[in-house]
């Protein structure tokens, strides 16, 4: 069995469930953060492959998408653009992981659950017992699959708005700043879905360019 399930068990010690979460998308400078909550209800062979997402190839986390959902209780959500702007990226993806923890938790029967939360910080305002895991995604089964589930769906979101603004090559960047997206911004400005504050200091650098 992969070895992060065995984390976990260590982990549940004392509780009736353990539920893991994480996000996808908080370096990009365009489109909402997501995160997601897992808790295993059974472990399917298929498994064996679970990973932190950034260490899986696209094939590999489409095909864990849909095995992780049939194994687990689930949910996803994601922080919008405007909710980043105003709180900023970190408040808006641990908000995103309360949301989705909670709704997890909302479909499990009476007991106690401990949440594995990926990082370095705690959800704030949460009434649940938790703790943070850092590098969590390659320790804990629970937080990988919540990996997997966040960074597949934000990629398959920016794939689709990619369809509206196709000059910003999202579907490729998945809305990182690189140099071809920032040579994009350069040309054709700043749309509904970029993260307005992260090109701050790219505008300020432009600036100072020009005055040289």
């Amino acid at each position: 069995m992969n070895k992060r399930f065995d984390f976990d068990k260590e982990n549940q010690k004392g509780f009736d469930y353990l539920i893991g979460t994480d996000e996808a998308g908080r370096g990009p400078g365009a489109g909402p953060v997501f995160a997601a909550a897992v808790y295993f209800t059974s472990y399917d062979e298929r498994l064996e492959k679970l990973n932190d997402s950034k260490q899986l190839s696209e094939k590999v986390r489409e095909e864990l998408f849909e095995v992780i959902k049939e194994n687990s209780i689930w949910a996803i959500y994601q922080g919008s653009v405007e909710e980043i702007e105003k709180l900023n990226i970190l408040k808006t993806s641990l908000l995103s992981m309360k949301r989705a923890c909670n709704e997890v938790i909302s479909k499990l029967e009476m007991g106690k659950s401990i949440v594995l939360v990926d990082g370095n910080k705690l959800i704030p305002d949460f009434n649940n017992e938790q703790r943070f895991v850092v590098k969590g995604d390659a320790k804990s089964a629970a937080i990988a699959a919540a990996s997997v589930l966040a960074k597949v769906s934000r990629d398959r979101f920016m794939k689709e708005i990619d369809k509206e603004f196709p000059e910003y090559c999202w579907a490729e960047n998945k809305g990182y700043m690189t140099k071809s997206h920032l040579d994009a911004v350069d040309k054709y400005g700043l749309c509904r879905w970029h993260r307005k504050k992260f090109f701050e200091k790219h505008f300020e650098k432009a600036k100072q360019l020009s005055l040289l």
